[in-house]
């Protein structure tokens, strides 16, 4: 039997799933748009509507090799919101023809009928959870802040050790905090940054975390290339320890790693030549439909702790996911390399908030550095195109293509548009707070860090670091 949404056309096929329809607990939901059992009805012989790419002419295109994004045909309504997306919020010009995309999922969340959703790789993970291998994962900071909201918590909760409990109960050997890696970014990122200034390097530079930027810049701006910070995303860098410190330290050789992101574009990201390491990579979204696939309630999942060998990152590397984040976690350490002391007050303000272009004068010692933050990709054309007229006023810029930063990914749960930012806000909260609470708050004063980079690195921007932890971008 076979029983269909009444709001979005998902099927439930009885024949293809583990669990008979009627057999699902009533809390269960509909795993492309939320809604309960009640929405679904029988339906006899369900014939689907075959709707072509070509007859779709209001939206995107969406080619087959796309390793982000996939589009259900048959619930696209054609109305040409994922278009307005793509120009509007991305800044790219619509061609029927075009297969230019930078992966981001912004189409994903303004979707009305959930045609379009990330790239599902559900199969892929069952299949590693089935095999003989160690399967690790390491998780996001802010699907921690999204990952309660999917089984009606309130948004902005933070569930790390819920997230933690659910991916052991799926049976990941270990899991890991890329939290970790974004400290490892920022000793390298703030490094790079002050060698820059002080050796009449490359200026600005750009952050380099966010895959959609990167990519947008190689294929747009290929000619601000060498302004980009060489370092790798966190979970490049992830990837990249897991595998040459931890497997290798524990004799491991059939290891399996699994990012648990907010963005479909780190589905891109690893299949980069010179990004490796990271095997798969998992949106939230696509995690939390396998929860509930077997049936795992919320509030049955046993809370647990990242596994202790790599650690847990401190609150610099958490605010990662908000806009502004990366910013001021490299502001913390760039402050303490140029100076050589601590901050009394570790939080700029002047890098918060939610507007799309924040700007700030930080004076560090004898320095005076101008930097920008932007989210949402389209706001950076005016400086870019004042970085080719040799008049732009910043040391260093951040920039995170998705609005409110990593907490508004393609990957993360969707958010009703007319309280889109209110939403995030409150996701952007909770980060904070989590920051607040730290015992650690800077990079540079993360234990662990300061033991991986004298037990294994021999010292931040070494020639092992620039090897593993370093990249190179190319035009597209």
């Amino acid at each position: 039997m076979k029983y269909k949404c009444m709001l979005c056309g998902y099927i439930y096929d009885d024949e293809k799933e583990e669990i008979k329809f009627a057999d699902l607990p009533e809390d269960w939901t509909c795993p492309l748009c939320g809604v309960g059992k009640d929405m679904f009805e029988l339906v006899e012989d369900v014939v689907e509507e075959k709707k072509e790419e070509d007859t779709l002419s209001n939206a995107v295109q969406i080619s087959e090799n796309n390793v982000s994004i996939e589009r259900i045909n048959s619930n696209c309504i054609n109305c040409g919101l994922c278009v307005r997306t793509c120009t509007v919020k991305e800044g790219m010009t619509f061609d029927k023809n075009s297969e230019l995309c930078v992966n981001c999922g912004q189409c994903i969340q303004t979707c009305p009928v959930n045609a379009l959703i990330p790239k599902d790789d559900r199969k892929k993970l069952y299949e590693a959870l089935e095999s003989n291998k160690i399967t690790i994962a390491y998780t996001s900071p802010s699907v921690r802040v999204s990952f309660a909201e999917c089984f009606g918590m309130e948004v902005g909760t933070f569930s790390q050790e819920k997230l933690i409990g659910a991916l052991r109960l799926l049976g990941f050997k270990y899991v890991f905090d890329t939290t970790f890696a974004a400290d490892l970014t920022i000793m390298e990122e703030a490094n790079e940054l002050v060698n820059r200034i002080k050796n009449n390097g490359k200026l600005p530079m750009f952050t380099s975390c966010c895959p959609a930027w990167i990519k947008y810049a190689e294929q747009f701006y290929p000619e601000i290339l060498d302004n980009i910070s060489s370092c790798k995303s966190p979970i490049g860098m992830m990837g990249k320890v897991v595998k040459e410190y931890f497997c290798k330290s524990n004799n491991i050789d059939n290891a399996y790693t699994v990012a648990i992101t907010p963005c479909t574009a780190k589905k891109f990201e690893i299949t980069r030549e010179e990004i490796d390491g990271t095997d798969l990579v998992i949106t939230i979204s696509e995690l939390v439909k396998i929860i509930k696939e077997k049936n795992i309630k919320y509030e049955d999942i046993p809370e647990s702790d990242y596994d202790s060998v790599l650690g847990e990152g401190s609150g610099a590397g958490i605010i990662f996911g908000n806009t502004g984040g990366v910013m001021e976690a490299a502001l913390r350490t760039a402050y303490n390399m140029i100076t050589k002391e601590d901050l009394d007050e570790v939080v700029f303000h002047d890098v918060r908030g939610y507007e799309n272009v924040k700007e700030a004068t930080i004076d560090v010692g004898d320095l005076t550095l101008n930097v920008a933050v932007v989210h949402g990709i389209t706001n950076i054309k005016n400086i870019i195109e004042d970085i080719k007229n040799n008049r732009c006023k910043y040391h260093f810029i951040e920039v995170m293509n998705c609005e409110g930063g990593c907490i508004g990914g393609g990957g993360q749960p969707k958010l009703f548009l007319e309280e889109e930012q209110m939403l995030k806000e409150k996701r952007i909260k909770s980060l904070y707070e989590r920051d607040h609470t730290s015992k650690i708050r800077c990079s540079y004063n993360n234990p662990d860090i300061i033991s991986i980079y004298k037990k294994f690195f021999q010292g931040v921007g070494s020639p092992l670091a620039k090897e593993l932890l370093h990249t190179t971008y190319i035009k597209r």
